[in-house]
């Protein structure tokens, strides 16, 4: 056994944050939206170059639709949603949505905010979906990967649920990012030092 992996999947809602799951443990893209009913949890089992690891994807919306993440009545226990002992966070925004990027920056904070004093950093993924609308997208890519890698100090990656894009690889990040997490590398770098090639798929 490679070891375990406990990944929250965050974002706001309509964003995309379970089609990407969908995508990556089924095959499948849901034409219409509905609205997630509460976090759910999977647990599939992963082979990485010949180790298989266990994973624990928390899916689910940490506000109500329409609200924004600005006061504190609009968030769960920290405690209820597991941000405490998260091991990996991905941030899900809609690239046509600059609502959602505000929404994904907040997320950033309170997940800081919420790390116990002395607990590892933990790696966080900065997912722009809904690639396959890029003539509506509502910035440059290269500007939002700057700033996010040098301005939030996180991983960034976009991809599309619908088309199936860069979703694998999106949690191949996660796993290297994991299998070298006690390297004295700061976790943005541990990221983006994960796109070379990797054998990896679902069991």
């Amino acid at each position: 056994m490679g070891g375990s992996l406990r990944v929250a999947v965050l974002g706001a809602p309509g964003v995309g944050k379970t089609a990407i799951i969908r995508q990556f443990l089924f095959g499948d893209y849901p034409e219409r939206h509905r609205p997630t009913d509460g976090p759910r949890l999977y647990r599939p089992a992963v082979l990485l170059d010949g180790a298989v690891y266990d994973l624990s994807i928390r899916d689910g919306d940490v506000a109500d639709p329409g609200s924004s993440p600005g006061g504190s009545e609009e968030w769960p226990d920290p405690k209820d949603w597991s941000l405490q002992d998260t091991d990996a966070f991905v941030l899900v925004y809609d690239i046509c949505s600059p609502d959602s990027f505000d929404y994904v920056k907040a997320l950033r904070q309170r997940i800081a905010e919420t790390r116990p004093a002395g607990a590892p950093e933990a790696p966080i993924l900065v997912v722009g979906n809904k690639r396959d609308r890029q003539r509506l997208r509502f910035g440059p890519r290269r500007a939002l990967a700057a700033l996010v890698r040098r301005g939030w100090r996180c991983g960034y990656l976009e991809c599309s649920a619908k088309y199936n894009w860069h979703v694998l690889r999106l949690f191949r990040e996660l796993l290297r990012c994991a299998l070298v997490r006690a390297r004295p590398a700061h976790p943005a770098l541990r990221l983006q030092g994960a796109l070379h090639p990797a054998r990896c798929s679902l069991m």
